[in-house]
């Protein structure tokens, strides 16, 4: 009795003095994250594998994880409550201190529950590194937001939410408690020691991946708290995979991808056993001019060949039945930048950031590299500013000039080739992202003449970004209004054959291809973690002088590119990891699929997939669902693992640098260092 007294007690001087604005206010948070939790298990309910154990292990997960985030936000409000001195309790210092902290807590508390609903409609997951990478763009991203929602109404809410916060602390009294509870420091410990403890214990012990204990999606999903997903993927922003992911001894790894990437027109050109150079034999070679056109978020859904209804994309439609059109094609990732690795560097999705993000990733063996053996002169032309992503260092880095928006970001400095600024004499309609898909195709007009001009073949990346939130183009162009995804598709399918018109009418059209594939699906969404149907995307090779052909076999976003060259006949070195699917034998096909920590390839029906806890997994896969084997083919474990084994420690260790980049860093590393 004694005891529980004595518990009694201490409670009740807990919720009535010095500590009771940090209870209240936890208590507050606890129950905001609660009901965020519950909507997101309501909104994705459809993707939700309803176990009611499995549910309730979440919430309890993710209850522990909210407290982990809450006793953070007011951890120094816990120690300044400790350590002002008695005489300064409820003076002016303490409460100008006390409402500017909270002020600022409350802020960024509401703020950050409020910009979960979002985050979790476009990508259906708490936050995780695309919003670490979205703090370093704030012109676009700020931009975005306030072109798709209301921001003045969103910070007028805000500030609404905070002072309604104050003044319900004040009408119940628990400010004044605040201000008047002069008790002694070793009183106060009473309370504020236990409080540090457990948030000490609780960031040491939990692990964002700790909440991953299912199969399923959104249940991992719900079991976690976004703040606390958003410092996670800020301090795991880099994965190494020889530390987080399941290995196989180097060379038996190397053995089996170099039996793997072997086509039937290729041979080795070097013994070593980690070298994976080779040969590729063309014939009746052709050098036509090359626009490969990567679309924002194009799915294979928003086609009819694929069954959609809505006439949406009319143009591209057309296209696919007068070229070579890949139907079972699917993208490595879920961002544009793992877009552009998979189609210019040809090679798995490593993990952790893509290699357009990373540092050291100029001179890297990729199609830049062929093409210039070709004489080919490459672009790369993008509606926005470059430095988003790093898009242009990493292109700039391969040997591509730089066409852009460029708003003179000090991040660009790097480049060393040419760089060409879209004037405003030339946009007519621009959004946070870049200018409109027409816009942009009129600067690919533009170089293309350049070139031609010069008598020099030309290779140009083109990338769209119309089709993308806030879903904005110019008006009078399609039957749909504007802001949203519909719409936005339409346009960018309209802008298209609006381009291809254009193009017919230059004398260059008829010696030039056209390759239009998507950098990534509009979703990535669903109930696995990794959602096949979600990568599967469509690209088609026009104007080639053959017959319209429909490729069926599965295919990676990284074989794009061979696949062409091997049309055009190449004969070429090379040591990307994509392959002619022309010259893949028959049950040798292969796709790659990852989500920055969970990795896998897709064959023979089956899923073989890792993560960085060295956890391996094997689904059956049928249509849109995945069911897991009970036990796992060895050689599709040992396949996978050696793909990502090798190509994460290529580029590591500066193997997958072009030859001449790697003697050039030889060279500097034998230079003496001079002591400053």
């Amino acid at each position: 009795m004694g005891l529980k007294t004595g518990g009694r007690q201490l409670s009740r001087k807990a919720l009535q003095g010095r500590f009771t604005v940090f209870f209240v206010l936890l208590g507050w948070y606890l129950v905001l994250s609660f009901l965020i939790r519950v909507t997101f298990l309501v909104w994705s309910a459809k993707d939700v594998d309803l176990s009611l154990f499995r549910i309730a292990w979440a919430f309890i997960t993710g209850f522990v994880y909210d407290l982990a985030a809450g006793s953070c936000f007011l951890l120094l409000y816990v120690v300044y409550l400790l350590v002002l001195p008695g005489r300064w309790i409820g003076s002016l210092f303490d409460r100008i201190v006390t409402y500017g902290y909270l002020a600022i807590v409350l802020c960024i508390i509401y703020f950050s529950l409020l910009a979960e609903l979002p985050f979790w409609d476009e990508f259906g997951v708490r936050f995780n590194f695309i919003a670490v990478d979205y703090l370093i763009y704030t012109y676009e991203v700020v931009a975005n937001i306030n072109q798709s929602y209301p921001l003045p109404l969103i910070i007028a809410v805000l500030i609404a939410m905070v002072v309604l916060t104050f003044l319900l602390l004040k009408k119940g009294g628990v400010l004044r408690n605040a201000f008047s509870d002069r008790r002694l420091i070793t009183t106060r410990a009473v309370y504020a020691v236990p409080v540090l403890a457990v948030t000490v214990l609780l960031l040491t012990v939990l692990k964002n991946e700790q909440a991953d204990f299912s199969n399923n999606q959104v249940i991992n999903e719900l079991g976690k708290n976004g703040v606390f997903s958003f410092f996670a993927a800020y301090r795991s922003n880099e994965l190494d995979y020889e530390k987080f992911y399941p290995k196989i001894a180097a060379g038996t790894a190397y053995a089996i991808l170099k039996k793997d990437l072997l086509q039937q027109n290729q041979s080795y050109t070097s013994g070593n056993w980690d070298a994976i150079t080779r040969s590729t034999a063309g014939s009746n070679e052709q050098r036509p001019n090359i626009v490969l056109i990567a679309i924002e978020s194009f799915s294979a859904d928003f086609l009819s060949a694929f069954g959609n209804r809505n006439g949406l994309t009319p143009n591209y439609d057309s296209l696919a039945t007068k070229g070579i059109f890949f139907t079972n094609l699917y993208a490595t990732g879920t961002r544009t930048v793992r877009g552009m690795e998979a189609l210019t560097l040809s090679v798995p999705p490593t993990p952790g950031n893509s290699i357009v993000r990373r540092p050291d990733n100029r001179g890297l063996f990729s199609i830049a590299t062929i093409l210039k053996q070709k004489a080919y002169h490459p672009w790369f032309i993008y509606g926005g500013d470059g430095y988003f992503d790093n898009m242009n260092n990493f292109f700039g880095g391969q040997g591509f000039d730089i066409v852009d928006r460029n708003r003179g970001n000090p991040l660009s400095d790097k480049i060393t080739t040419h760089r060409y600024t879209i004037p405003d004499s030339e946009v007519h309609f621009e959004n946070a992202w870049g200018i409109c898909d027409e816009d942009l195709y009129t600067q690919a007009i533009k170089y293309a003449d350049k070139s031609n001009a010069a008598n020099t073949p030309f290779f140009e990346f083109v990338m769209t970004t119309s089709n993308h939130k806030p879903y904005t183009f110019p008006g009078g162009r399609i039957d749909l209004p504007q802001g949203n995804r519909d719409a936005a598709v339409k346009y960018t399918d309209y802008a298209l054959g609006q381009f291809i018109a254009m193009a017919g009418k230059k004398p260059w059209f008829n010696n030039t291809v056209f390759v239009i594939v998507a950098d990534h699906c509009a979703s990535s969404a669903g109930k696995w973690e990794i959602n096949i149907d979600k990568h599967h995307i469509p690209a088609i090779i026009c104007n080639l002088p053959r017959k319209p052909e429909m490729i069926n076999r599965l295919t990676s976003q990284i074989d794009l590119m061979p696949t062409l060259f091997g049309y055009l006949g190449w004969s070429y070195n090379t040591d990307l990891y994509g392959k002619d699917i022309n010259q893949v034998k028959p049950g040798d096909e292969r796709a790659f699929i990852g989500n920055y920590r969970t990795l896998g390839m897709l064959k023979d029906s089956l899923f073989t997939q890792i993560d960085d806890r060295k956890q391996v997994k094997q689904f059956r896969v049928s249509g849109s669902s995945l069911s897991e084997t009970g036990t796992k083919r060895r050689d599709l474990v040992n396949q996978t693992i050696s793909y990502y084994e090798t190509a994460s420690e290529r580029f590591k260790n500066g193997k997958m640098k072009t030859l001449q980049q790697q003697v050039t860093v030889r060279n500097n590393e034998k230079q003496p260092r001079l002591l400053p």
